[in-house]
């Protein structure tokens, strides 16, 4: 879901861009998954903080590349999802830190109605598909409590080289020091990652792999320590 919701934002804003609007109004987008499929808010907090200011709704059409754009000449009050996610957000923001380098956030449900907020290392030209250094936070169902934060990565995951000329690339690799099963990020990565190859995990318990449609299987067992 961390995946859809990426692509969602991604083709969302390129939507709402192509309007023209008046950024000052824009501030922050929110996706969320509906019956019908993905919407994306962009908006603000008001300033006493009890309502998130929609200026932009954009809706998803057939596909996950399609959206239109609805967008609002007064901005319409929120205060239900988004005001909470903006909360959820804004309270995150004051203990989150990541490394020097511009930061996606997503947005998803969590078990009771909480929510988890995501901090992703966003792609630029020179890393396509960062992997690492990424946060996980459980806020209250109004985004005003931080519940429980989990780094998902310790640090940035050096991508590999060039590739020679006729070669071809089976799969990436990492190690995992702070947990012992795969984290929401590594499917993303394998999801998101172009061409898609698998990503092979190891940890003190397992290796494991994460396919290009998803789905994890564990590939080899470690022998337990004496």
């Amino acid at each position: 879901m961390l995946y859809e919701y990426d692509q969602a934002a991604w083709h969302a804003s390129d939507a709402v861009m192509a309007t023209h609007p008046a950024k000052e109004n824009l501030g922050r987008y929110i996706a969320r998954k509906t019956d019908t499929g993905w919407e994306v808010a962009f908006g603000r907090l008001n300033e006493s903080r009890d309502a998130f200011l929609i200026a932009a709704l954009s809706i998803q059409g057939k596909t996950l590349q399609e959206f239109s754009v609805k967008p609002f000449e007064t901005p319409q009050r929120d205060t239900g999802f988004y005001l909470f996610a903006a909360k959820g957000i804004e309270n995150a923001l004051k203990v989150f830190q990541g490394v020097n380098r511009q930061y996606n956030v997503a947005v998803l449900p969590a078990p009771e109605n909480q929510l988890y907020i995501y901090f992703v290392p966003a792609p630029t030209e020179k890393d396509l598909y960062p992997l690492g250094a990424d946060v996980r936070f459980l806020v209250s169902a109004d985004g005003g409590t931080i519940i429980e934060k989990r780094q998902l990565h310790k640090g940035l995951i050096p991508s590999g080289g060039p590739v020679p000329p006729g070669a071809t690339i089976a799969g990436g690799q990492h190690t995992h020091v702070l947990s012992n099963v795969p984290e929401d990020t590594d499917v993303f990565h394998v999801l998101a990652r172009k061409p898609s190859i698998p990503e092979y995990i190891g940890t003190e318990i397992a290796i494991y792999e994460v396919n290009v449609d998803g789905t994890i299987k564990i590939v080899q067992r470690m022998k337990k320590h004496r």
